[in-house]
């Protein structure tokens, strides 16, 4: 069975088979590894983009570069979104930049980080949390 992933290197769409989770995998347009991922920074039509083609929960965090909380968890959010690979997409939104976002999702509080599964948000947190910790409540969702 194949998933689409969104290669977080070029935007490109990208089929994966399910098999294929085990060995190197490249992007048919970038070339580079689908397994080396990172956050993606999003605005409205980045992670519009996302919700539609990717078959991967996302976990995007709602940030401010004012917000001390928001620069503390910056490498831990980074770790996790490295550390799943291929398991979920991770995405920030900035939240100074982006207030229409903010406002849809009713980002009261920030650093806020949200799962959408299917088009759908499914869970959030706000608050500071290390790279295990996102880890671990990610997981618990998908």
């Amino acid at each position: 069975m194949n998933k689409n992933i969104i290669c977080h290197h070029c935007l490109e769409k990208v089929g994966v088979k399910k098999s294929d989770s085990e060995t190197p995998l490249y992007c048919k347009r970038c070339k580079k590894s689908l397994l080396e991922a990172k956050t993606v920074t999003a605005n409205t039509r980045i992670l519009e983009y996302f919700l539609t083609h990717s078959d991967l929960p996302l976990v995007v965090e709602f940030w401010a570069p004012w917000c001390g909380p928001c620069l503390a968890m910056a490498p831990h959010f980074e770790k996790a979104a490295f550390a799943m690979a291929l398991e979920a997409q991770f995405l920030k939104v900035n939240n100074e930049n982006e207030h229409a976002l903010g406002s849809r999702f009713l980002i009261k509080n920030i650093p806020a980080v949200l799962i959408f599964k299917k088009k759908k948000e499914i869970a959030r947190f706000t608050s500071m949390r290390s790279s295990k910790q996102i880890q671990k409540w990610v997981k618990q969702h998908i």
